[in-house]
């Protein structure tokens, strides 16, 4: 049998994820899986860059790992996500986190590997219901697992958090983390708390950090971020009052910057953030 070439990101395909949980009977052919040994990725290491498997048959590997989950097909392409329970990769092949994938991977396949990830890290936690201990059973038709005895559903876990670029004229407030690469900055971003709106999270998560208010809080954009759950909901919000003061905690420098006045260093291309700051730099320049 004719071995089928990896793929390293969406350029042989047409970027359309059609999402399922249950695999069409029959053959599947060739097929694209996202395997992690707990949060690193297995791809082939080859010059071109980072390649992800292709095969009939995840087992073709001899690795041990726990059944696959569909995630849907890709053009003709079906596509699976893999709990390996092993970190010792074939010859080849490694285990690469996610985070250092980010500049070969394209946004598509970035998000499809995310996608897999989040699949996999909830089906690992939830082996148990979570009100009688008993084993869950998979349902056979959600993504989701179902206790046999108290029927109580367990989803995978989804985490929103706001993060809002906040301007003022052609201003816009960049803040460093702590946990930051020197000379990084961002926008804010913050979790979601029980019972608040997004714009109350956006209000709160500002003032908290830097200690500005604002108005005109206005949805913009979202973006799935696997570490290791969270939906990024992203807004521009105007600055209405107060100076900056950082909480000290999470926040070591922050202010205003402009086109003609940037920080050494800005998120990475694909991130929500970075899309939210190029497109204020695109319309402010």
């Amino acid at each position: 049998m004719e071995e089928e070439e990896p793929v390293t990101n969406w350029e042989a395909l047409d970027r359309q994820l059609e999402p399922a949980v249950v695999p069409p009977s029959g053959a599947l052919g060739s097929c694209l899986y996202f395997a992690f040994s707990e949060d690193r990725l297995l791809v082939y290491a080859d010059p071109k860059g980072y390649l992800l498997p292709r095969l009939e048959s995840f087992g073709e590997l001899d690795l041990l790992f726990r059944d696959p989950h569909y995630l849907g097909q890709l053009d003709d392409v079906h596509c699976f996500a893999v709990d390996l329970q092993t970190d010792n990769p074939p010859q080849g092949m490694a285990l690469m986190g996610l985070r250092e994938l980010y500049a070969d991977f394209s946004e598509g396949i970035f998000q499809l590997a995310g996608r897999a990830f989040q699949v996999v890290n909830w089906d690992r936690t939830h082996h148990f219901c979570g009100r009688c201990g008993q084993n869950a059973d998979y349902h056979e038709s959600d993504r989701a697992r179902r206790c046999p005895d108290c029927g109580l559903l367990s989803f995978p876990r989804v985490s929103p958090a706001v993060i809002t670029l906040i301007h003022k004229g052609d201003e816009f407030l960049l803040a460093r983390n702590a946990r930051f690469p020197e000379g990084r900055y961002s926008i804010i971003a913050g979790f979601v708390e029980a019972g608040e709106t997004l714009e109350e999270a956006v209000a709160r998560e500002i003032y908290e950090e830097v200690g500005v208010e604002v108005s005109d809080i206005t949805y913009r954009c979202s973006q799935p971020w696997p570490f290791p759950h969270s939906l990024m909901v992203g807004f521009t919000a105007a600055w209405a009052g107060g100076d900056i003061r950082i909480d000290e905690d999470e926040i070591v420098d922050a202010g205003w910057f402009s086109a003609r006045h940037l920080p050494p260093s800005l998120p990475d291309g694909i991130s929500i953030s970075r899309r939210l700051i190029d497109s204020f730099l695109a319309e402010h320049p």
